[in-house]
């Protein structure tokens, strides 16, 4: 792993496996491309997004049970595009970092990206489900009529929306977080990306009619969005509040505490990164290659939503003995 590339990571504390040892070296390579053409980042991260909504079309029309080899090669072609659309989203902070060209949109819109993504993609499992569900009406013993076909449509939309607001939209926002805690104490204010809401409405309301109507939109997404961040981590908030108060500014903030929180938050992280993109993705395609798509939205509310439980209290149990002590 050589230096400049090393640069361009955020901390290999908060990478998992796969991305420190194939995705990131090959973002990197992506970044340098870019670079030479001197492409921004924010640029790389909305061809990323619409990389990955384009991914929705062939997932829709995707079945090798229903449609043969065409229908697997579909699915194929769908699990790259939405493995491209990563890549791009990768590339594009390590683009920023190594060009030095970091923005505040730059921050929303790539926390924004997965939302791009999947929401069409969770359409398109529920209307892939729409035209083919034999299996599932075999296995539950359901009669193939016009009316059950609807009732378990609604059904499968129904968990699509529980789905998509309990995983990408709480699971993927808490795991953001947390890395971004992480990188606090590792490195300083300078060196992570730790918003707060209350920052982020202060940005809000400086911005006058000149400022472009996206940049306000999506500059008042992202205060709702570091709301919910500190809504689910209550202890963590107390922690910070303590620390503000004892030493002040966030930089005079002793190295013991600091090294203190890392020891109890890296073996968290570990477990954080099963929620982010890798693992999460694994188990999409594992479903809609099996042809059962919807069985995905039920392990990303029961399997994910436990994994999301147990991180989030680990998490702040250690807050809470930290912020006790002070």
């Amino acid at each position: 792993m050589n230096e400049e590339f090393k640069k361009t990571l955020k901390s290999s504390e908060t990478e998992d496996w796969l991305d420190l040892h194939f995705v990131r070296p090959f973002c990197y390579y992506w970044a340098l491309f870019f670079a030479r053409f001197d492409i921004h980042p924010n640029t790389v991260t909305i061809l990323s997004m619409f990389i990955g909504a384009g991914s929705a079309f062939f997932f829709a029309c995707a079945s090798y049970y229903y449609c043969g080899i065409v229908g697997l090669l579909l699915n194929i072609v769908a699990i790259l595009l939405l493995c491209l659309a990563d890549i791009f989203d990768c590339t594009d902070g390590q683009l920023a970092r190594m060009t030095g060209k970091k923005s505040r949109l730059g921050r929303i819109l790539d926390g924004a990206a997965g939302f791009t993504w999947f929401v069409p993609i969770y359409h398109a499992m529920v209307y892939r489900f729409y035209l083919h569900h034999d299996l599932e009406f075999q296995w539950l013993g359901i009669s193939d009529t016009p009316e059950n076909v609807l009732i378990a449509t609604f059904v499968a939309y129904a968990l699509g929306v529980i789905s998509g607001f309990t995983g990408i939209a709480g699971q993927q926002r808490l795991a953001d977080y947390y890395i971004q805690v992480h990188l606090f104490f590792l490195k300083g204010e300078k060196g992570a990306e730790l918003d707060n809401s209350k920052r982020q409405q202060e940005i809000y309301d400086q911005m006058d009619a000149s400022t472009p109507w996206y940049e306000r939109y999506f500059q008042k997404s992202y205060i709702g969005y570091t709301q919910k961040q500190e809504a689910a981590t209550p202890q963590f908030q107390r922690l910070m509040a303590r620390l503000r108060e004892k030493y002040g500014a966030a930089d005079q903030i002793p190295q013991a505490v600091r090294d203190e929180f890392r020891r109890y938050s890296l073996p968290v992280i570990k477990w954080n990164g099963l929620l982010t993109f890798n693992f999460r993705s694994a188990w999409l395609f594992l479903f809609c290659l099996l042809d059962v798509p919807v069985l995905y939205f039920v392990w990303e509310i029961v399997g994910m939503g436990l994994l999301y439980l147990y991180v989030n209290r680990r998490h702040e149990n250690f807050c809470r003995k930290m912020a006790d002590k002070l």
